[in-house]
Parts: C-alpha cells; structure tokens; sequence
C-alpha cells in the first residue's frame, strides 16, 4: 500500500469528524490535499461548512473543488481544524511546515477548538528532529538573526546546521507573509518546549514549526497486510 493510499484513508477517516455547519480550518501539505479534495465532494453532494484556508495553495485548491471559504477576520474563531505534520510525537508536539505555510497554520490551529492531524503513521516518532524544523524569520537583518537562531537553538541543548530555503530557480524561499525560512537540521530535539522558549526569545524570528499544545487528536494510517489501519490518539 503506497503514501498516497494511506493520505486517503486518513483524510477520509477525518471527514467523518466534520459535521454539518461546522467553520474549518482547512490545512496545508500533501495529506490535507486529499483532505480538500474529499471535503469538497461532500460539499457537492449538500454538505455546509465554512472553511478558512491555512495557505494560498490551500484556497485555491479548495475553491477549485467548491468549498465556501472565509478569512479568520470573518470567523475568528473556529470548530475544527484538520492539517497534516512532518513528525509527531506521543505528546502530540508537532512538526510542521515542510510547505513553508506553519505561520498560518499555526493562528488558524489556535483559532480552532480542536485540532486533529491526519496523517500516515510514518510521520509518527519517540522523538522529534529527523525532519528539519524550520523557522520563519524577518527578511530584515537575517545575517544577525541567523546567528540568534543559531546561538538559541544551542542553548536549548541542540545543534545542527541553519539551512536558508531555497524556492524555484534557487531563490530564497518565500512565505505566504513575505518572509524567509531558516531549516534547523537538528537531528534530535530533546526537549521541544526549551527550544520554542528559546526561539521566541530572538526578535527576528516570526514563527517556528513546532507546535506544543495545538493538537487535540491525530488519525495515523499504517499498511497491514495490504490494508490501511487506522490508529487514533488524543480527542478525535
């Protein structure tokens, strides 16, 4: 069973968390497009919901399918949000924003009363590092803040190179809010909380994608024997 069989059955295991009238938060990434692509069918067949997109990507795409969409200016607060992660623990501390959309995601996960990620069960980890965290800075005076990022991840116990995201044709990387992002290489993150502490200490940094007491549940797909399980955590 391939990546994209699980995203499905994930994706498709959420939609039966979204109920008639609910206000959205609709996530960014490669599970949360299927997510997208489910959800707008239901709405095809008479399904009402209101969805605030976490990217530009994820509003087009979810106009494309027919899913009402509004602002947080509209709904400032919402039911339920349903976004993917690069890795998450036991906890339910994430990593997020591979897509470069974690500022975003993150105000929309806040907004949200719950949370649920949904994702395959090879995002699942003991401890979270594998995959680089990234960092989501102000373009002004990124030499400066790229040492700050350096020096705060150090003295929370970690290391590992800072990693300039490159977009198309080897450009800097640029956010949905006109900003940069620094990839942390970190390997292991021993202690997620410190770290965060440690990061919103720099003036520069805007964001980071670790995301510490935002998500209520988590729907993982695994293969078995050809077939997709589903194993939830937390409050789904």
């Amino acid at each position: 069973m391939s990546g994209p069989d699980l995203r499905r059955a994930a994706a498709a295991r959420a939609l039966d968390l979204v109920e008639d009238g609910m206000r959205l938060g609709i996530g960014t990434g490669s599970t949360a497009n299927v997510f997208v692509e489910l959800l707008g069918a239901r709405v095809r067949e008479g399904l009402k919901v209101t969805g605030v997109p976490t990217s530009e990507a994820t509003r087009i795409a979810a106009e494309r399918v027919g899913i009402p969409l509004a602002t947080l200016e509209d709904l400032p607060e919402l039911d339920l949000t349903i976004d993917g992660a690069d890795e998450i623990d036991a906890a339910m501390r994430l990593v997020k924003g591979g897509g470069g959309a974690l500022l975003r995601e993150k105000i929309v996960a806040f907004a949200s009363r719950r949370m649920v990620v949904i994702a395959d069960a090879a995002k699942s980890v003991t401890t979270l590092g594998a995959f680089p965290l990234p960092v989501e800075v102000n373009s002004f005076g990124l030499g400066a803040t790229r040492i700050a990022v350096g020096r705060a991840i150090e003295s929370a116990g970690c290391a590992g190179d800072l990693v300039l995201r490159s977009g198309p044709g080897g450009s800097p990387f640029v956010t949905d809010g006109g900003h940069l992002i620094l990839d942390a290489h970190l390997k292991v993150i021993a202690d997620p909380e410190r770290l965060s502490a440690a990061l919103w200490a720099v003036p520069g940094v805007v964001e980071h994608g670790l995301f510490i007491g935002l998500a209520t549940g988590a729907i993982l797909a695994e293969a078995r024997d050809g077939q997709a399980h589903i194993t939830c955590l937390g409050a789904v």
